[in-house]
């Protein structure tokens, strides 16, 4: 290896030679003579280190590299310029160049340049959020790429040359890790990476379009699996949905919902059902309650449904513009119509204490049935969360404001029941949709 410096003891020793002009803890400079001296046994076929050891060096100080390295920049100096080519036209020394007297026109290009480095560090500063004054728009960025990208744009706003060191120290960044970020290796790795992610977009998009139902990363993964056979890890999925900017609407709180009062003739009944909902027994524990449907322009709508407390499987619906009785008993007949429902030994059908359950027709037309029925405590809409939580799904993917007629919002509704009940994948039944755990379970009895 090349020595790099002398100890002070080696300069001394080396500075006492005749052939050395001078000498520093780095640099020696010899001679003109000795440099004529050993052109000339050189060429008489002497090797190097022999030459500086009769010359009174010891080359294990000087190190043989750097005789070797000597003696070649001085043959290549011979050959080219002849005797001429070895003097030493250096002033100082040091075996340093000296300083050049800068013209007027020199001093204010750096001028020029210092003014240039003091913007961009302002820009930079301001950019990354940390601007001293706190005035300007304030932009945090956080990924290393992007202060990458940034460097890269105040170099080039500003014309700054050999300034990455001091512009990656600002930002926080390493300036190894800015050359490797615009390599052609990483370029090529970053143009495959997004090659595989358009593919990863074009699949989500078809998921999260699926049935033009939009949705979130969850339903996406299970819909992927289900309907496409392509199995993508949560995370990923995330990260492309972040990425591209493909936003699922998110679920807005339910507002407090006022209960009618129940008569003096209208009898409130016990909560059978604890909150029990999963009793892995389809049609056995029915969950019912009526929402509102605000479309086109002022207009209202109610939505009664009949749930399936196990599968998550809406079993009967109706859609009237009057919140009378009829609306939950016709929901109740469309149940004992439906010829797919077949009812566990020891249903019942749970609700919240409306004056629609309380009332002795829908109660007597329960029984009429052989059904029995549960309410949930006064107040107290946990005791049947899984109907709410569908409420709450049903009014962020149906497309109920844009219908204009109460047929248009029929028909939205009915669609909607379908992709539910047929297509609407569900995490907690295991990523089936209702139809598929309803089916599940019945093979498991």
């Amino acid at each position: 290896m090349t020595k790099k410096y002398f100890t002070e003891k080696e300069v001394n020793e080396l500075s006492i030679n005749p052939n050395v002009k001078s000498v520093s803890n780095k640099a020696i400079t010899y001679t003109d003579e000795f440099r004529r001296l050993f052109i000339a046994e050189s060429e008489q076929g002497k090797l190097p280190r022999h030459i500086f050891e009769e010359n009174g060096f010891d080359v294990e100080v000087i190190g043989k590299d750097r005789v070797k390295k000597t003696a070649n920049r001085w043959r290549t100096a011979y050959k080219k310029s002849g005797i001429m080519g070895l003097s030493d036209e250096r002033s100082n020394s040091s075996g340093r160049p000296r300083q050049k007297e800068l013209t007027l026109e020199e001093k204010n290009v750096k001028l020029e340049a210092q003014v240039q480095l003091l913007k961009a560090e302002n820009e930079l500063l301001k950019k990354l959020g940390n601007d001293r004054k706190g005035a300007g728009e304030k932009q945090v960025v956080g990924a290393a790429k992007m202060k990458f990208l940034l460097i890269r744009s105040v170099i080039e706003e500003y014309h700054l040359r050999n300034m990455v060191s001091f512009l990656c120290d600002i930002c926080g960044v390493s300036r190894s890790g800015y050359y490797n970020y615009f390599s052609s290796k990483s370029q090529e790795r970053r143009k495959t990476r997004e090659e595989q992610d358009q593919l990863l977009k074009k699949n989500i998009l078809k998921a999260f379009n699926f049935k033009k139902r939009k949705k979130g990363a969850r339903q996406i993964k299970m819909t992927l699996m289900g309907q496409f056979n392509l199995n993508y890890n949560l995370k990923r999925i995330r990260r492309i949905m972040k990425k591209y900017n493909i936003v699922c609407p998110i679920r807005k709180a339910n507002p407090y919902r006022r209960m009618a009062k129940a008569t003096k003739e209208h009898t409130v009944l016990p909560n059978l059902l604890n909150r029990q909902f999963k009793q892995t027994v389809p049609g056995k524990v029915l969950l019912t309650d009526i929402t509102y449907l605000f479309y086109g322009k002022g207009k209202k709508a109610y939505l009664s449904t009949i749930k399936d407390g196990s599968t998550n499987e809406i079993l009967a619906y109706n859609v009237s513009e009057r919140i009378t009785l009829d609306i939950a008993t016709d929901t109740l007949l469309k149940l004992k119509n439906n010829r797919k429902v077949k009812l566990a030994k020891g249903a019942f059908i749970h609700s919240d204490q409306g004056f629609h359950y309380t009332n002795p027709l829908f109660q007597k037309m329960v029984k009429k049935y052989g059904i029995g029925q549960s309410m949930s405590r006064r107040g107290n809409c946990w005791d049947n969360a899984p109907q709410e939580s569908f409420f709450g799904h049903f009014k962020d993917e149906a497309y109920i404001k844009p219908c204009e007629t109460l047929a248009e919002l029929k028909h939205e509704v009915k669609s909607y029941m379908t992709y539910y009940n047929h297509y609407r994948y569900q995490w907690n039944l295991k990523k089936m949709t209702p139809v598929q755990y309803r089916n599940h379970l019945d093979n498991v009895a």
